[in-house]
């Protein structure tokens, strides 16, 4: 009878142990089990919104002169005078070189014996000394004569085509010229320049002549210069898909010159286009996508977008979000699509 007992004894106690150590399991897991809701990624959004915005576009250039002349005869003869220095600024029509005047003092000569031939002629076929061809032949030969000695004096005494200033000088006074250097002297008009931009196929119809420009220096950072479009090359460059566009800058204080690197932007207007922060946009690593993820349905939705350009702190997106969506600002580095979120203030 006392084993019987006994026996029972241990059986409930047995079963007491295993029921206690199931309810401390059960109460273990209970301790640690997270609220559904506490499971979401906390994430904090902006709203996308249209707006205008400029439509800038940028490109860079190099100054050029309005115009450059290469002063020189147009044959090899001996240097007599240089009256410039680089740097000298000269006037259109200026004497800039005197070359050597033997062939044209004699083509002078030459001409004003002609001339006077021809006065004694005409009069002889007025009082009907000679025939009318005669009269004629001495004209053409006056005709030639003159062109000759013109041809000798624009090439014996050098002039400035333009106002400008001397940039080179290759030649000193006696000297020999020869054709294959190319020029005696470089003048430069600069006191308007002009810049040549190749700028992108898909702006060609709305580039036109007359358009104001901006153009800005990293030599005179807190200037902007104000210049216009002066020429469209017709033709687009099938290599680079792009057209060349000619700006003309007026430049009195000639603070541009030649050579100097500039940045020209173009203004075409504004356009409505959906804005974000700048914040919200994400880069692919080792591409250059670049994507947001966009709140719907309490999820993150990961979308490519197309980006435009920077509006103060905010990005221009040209497709992938619509007017009105929201995309997270923060948070956004623990998101993968489709991941569940709750949106916070903090």
């Amino acid at each position: 009878m006392r084993k019987g007992i006994i026996v029972k004894s241990a059986a409930l106690a047995t079963t007491l142990l295993v029921t206690a150590g199931c309810g401390g399991k059960g109460d273990k897991q209970a301790q640690n089990a997270v609220p559904e809701e506490t499971k979401k990624t906390l994430v904090r959004t902006a709203r996308a919104a249209v707006r205008p915005v400029e439509q800038n576009a940028e490109f860079t250039g190099t100054i050029q002169p309005f115009t450059q002349n290469n002063i020189s005869p147009a044959t090899g003869m001996r240097i007599d005078k240089i009256y410039v220095e680089v740097g000298d600024r000269v006037r259109k029509g200026q004497l800039l070189v005197e070359m050597d005047k033997s062939q044209y003092l004699q083509s002078a000569v030459q001409l004003e014996n002609l001339k006077a031939d021809l006065a004694r002629y005409e009069t002889l076929y007025r009082e009907g000394g000679i025939s009318k061809q005669q009269l004629d032949q001495t004209r053409t030969q006056v005709s030639v004569a003159q062109h000759v000695y013109d041809n000798l004096k624009e090439n014996t005494e050098l002039i400035s085509p333009v106002n400008g200033i001397v940039t080179e000088r290759v030649y000193d006074p006696g000297d020999i010229y020869s054709a294959s250097q190319g020029r005696i002297l470089t003048v430069m008009q600069i006191d308007k320049v002009k810049v040549q931009v190749n700028v992108s196929e898909s702006y060609f119809p709305k580039v036109k002549e007359g358009m104001p420009v901006d153009i800005r220096l990293d030599l005179y950072p807190d200037r902007v210069f104000k210049g216009k479009v002066s020429l469209i090359y017709p033709a687009i460059d099938p290599a680079t898909r792009t057209f060349t566009t000619e700006i003309t800058i007026p430049n009195g204080d000639l603070t541009l010159r030649p050579g100097m690197f500039s940045r020209v932007s173009l203004n075409f207007g504004t356009a409505d286009h959906v804005v974000v922060p700048d914040i919200a946009i994400q880069k692919q690593i080792g591409s250059n996508e670049r994507y947001v993820f966009v709140v719907k349905d309490g999820r993150a939705e990961r979308r490519t977008v197309t980006t435009g350009r920077v509006v103060g702190t905010d990005y221009e997106i040209l497709s992938g979000i619509n007017d009105g969506e929201e995309v997270v600002v923060a948070g956004a580095a623990k998101l993968l699509d489709q991941t569940e979120v709750e949106i916070t203030d903090k």
